[in-house]
């Protein structure tokens, strides 16, 4: 039967040089309140200090004193971070690219599988996921800046079965984790009744537990025993060790959502507002111009989540399953923060789940952001320009996917691109370079897109790529750009154009509904 403690107690359990488990994907499943109170132990104490934490996407809302890790961001209580995303929090970020706290970034998927591995006591897990990017050692093997590759630490591994090329990502201890849920009973049941997320908890609860380390669960309120629906148990009493009532936190993707959780359903035509007409939205509606009817997509954070809206405000949604990474599926799927839930879900699953669908093709399509690309198609979005962020669930969608579709902005920085009379008027171009020669890494691999003969778009507000016979080809371009001043000078190489370039759809420029239909 588990303990029920304080806050300041389960800090207490945490001790200098641990491996600590952190549930939370962004802002949901985040354990503010023990995280929150180590980092006060550590002002007061200077204790627990060279902790090396296990996490997804590492919790945060990219708030500088928000939520998640920016709880224990103070210097000297992170030494070493495993994580597949690695900037939600703006300060751990940072302390990553900066080289002071080591970091190793293994995608987003193989976290949840290896964490069930670990549970199962097994090894690791051998999967094709990562081959060519910068999971694969033969680049930089989930090493992500000098810090890490010192400590000699081996990730993961190459090897060969049968003539073929595999990773072998390795298990590794766990002393403890910390979890967020929302209820729990004096035995120690934990229920995620109120959660849109689920991800990996119950996988990093075996891993920990299975292995002889601590469980400790934080949740909203504790209930008596044997009270709790066993439908929305999650995690039983016998692996659970202390339980701890949280307390009044602002994380508002804590907060009781019932339309994100299916407790009450909601018309979306009110309640998920139409973007506005912008660049952005020129680009989200180029990708939804690629949805196909009764397929399965997902969408990644940023400008590719905007899809759901559009998708929504052309009355496409009951259509087509827009999905998350984090076991959502159905509904229209939000961003920000709140990126990783879904108004209207049809399903909430676990996302190791939703990865072993991901990973043996259940997806028609996805849409994903990009940092840097180079002439072949090759996509970096996991270390770029000084920083350390790490990929999230994008090797395993992407690699995955027989329909790819990269959806960002053609150039970086402040700009002031209008959309003005059906056309693209770029009054001031952003001042960075995304088209480049070289990469700081390889997160999608156009030589792994070869080989499983993927289809490849790169959607932009002034043109569209495909990969062609292995090169990045040009083939639309916006009314009102100039093919060489706001395309060409703007690359630093000369992509392919194709002999049928054409323009994008006028309708993409024009504030009215598009009136796209299957």
């Amino acid at each position: 039967m588990a303990n029920i403690i304080s806050v300041r107690e389960a800090a207490d359990l945490i001790h200098d040089g641990m491996t600590v488990g952190i549930s939370g994907f962004g802002a949901f499943a985040s354990p503010d309140s023990i995280l929150e109170a180590i980092g006060d132990k550590f002002r007061r104490e200077n204790t627990p200090r060279d902790l090396t934490i296990v996490s997804g996407v590492a919790p945060g809302d990219f708030v500088e004193d928000g939520c998640g890790l920016s709880k224990i961001r103070d210097e000297g209580i992170i030494k070493t971070l495993i994580a597949s995303h690695l900037r939600m929090s703006p300060a751990i970020g940072r302390a990553c690219s900066e080289n002071k706290i080591a970091a190793f970034s293994m995608p987003l998927g193989v976290y949840g599988q290896l964490m069930a591995a670990i549970g199962g006591k097994r090894p690791g897990i051998l999967t094709h996921v990562g081959l060519h990017t910068y999971a694969d050692p033969r680049q930089d093997g989930c090493i992500m800046n000098e810090a890490a590759r010192e400590q000699g630490r081996e990730i993961v591994q190459l090897v060969n079965i049968d003539g073929r090329d595999y990773l072998f990502y390795k298990a590794f201890p766990i002393d403890a984790c910390i979890l967020h849920a929302s209820y729990a009973d004096e035995l120690g049941n934990v229920s995620l009744q109120d959660e849109p997320v689920h991800g990996d908890l119950l996988e990093l609860a075996s891993a920990v537990h299975n292995n002889g380390g601590i469980v400790i669960v934080e949740v909203k309120e504790i209930v008596g025993a044997n009270t709790l629906d066993p439908r929305h148990v999650l995690i039983h009493k016998s692996m659970v060790d202390y339980i701890v009532r949280a307390g009044k936190g602002d994380n508002a993707a804590l907060a009781y959502e019932p339309a994100m959780i299916g407790d009450i359903r909601v018309p979306t035509e009110g309640s998920v507002k139409p973007l506005k007409l912008s660049y952005k939205k020129v680009i989200t509606r180029r990708a939804a111009m690629e949805l196909r009817k009764g397929d399965l997509v997902n969408l990644g954070i940023g400008i590719p989540a905007g899809v759901a809206n559009v998708a929504n405000e052309e009355g496409l949604s009951q259509q087509v399953t827009l999905s998350l990474e984090t076991g959502v599926y159905g509904g229209v799927p939000l961003d920000g923060p709140l990126f990783g839930a879904s108004v209207n879900p049809d399903s909430i699953s676990r996302s190791a789940d939703m990865f072993t669908a991901y990973d043996g093709g259940a997806l028609n399509m996805t849409v994903l952001g990009g940092a840097e690309i180079d002439p072949s198609g090759n996509v970096n979005v996991s270390k770029f320009s000084g920083r350390c962020v790490g990929p999230g669930g994008f090797v395993n969608i992407s690699q995955n996917t027989p329909k790819v579709c990269f959806a960002f902005s053609f150039t970086s920085g402040k700009c002031d691109i209008r959309v003005e009379d059906g056309k693209l008027n770029i009054v001031q171009d952003g001042g960075g370079v995304k088209f480049i020669r070289d990469l700081d890494q390889i997160t999608f691999s156009s030589t792994f897109a070869r080989e499983t003969g993927q289809m490849v778009l790169f959607i932009t507000e002034r043109a569209v790529f495909e990969i062609r016979d292995g090169r990045l080809t040009l083939t639309e371009i916006a009314p009102g750009v100039d093919l060489q001043k706001h395309i060409l000078d703007r690359m630093d190489y000369v992509p392919e154009i194709a002999e049928d370039l054409r323009l994008m759809d006028e309708r993409l420029f024009r504030p009215e509904k598009m009136g796209l239909r299957f």
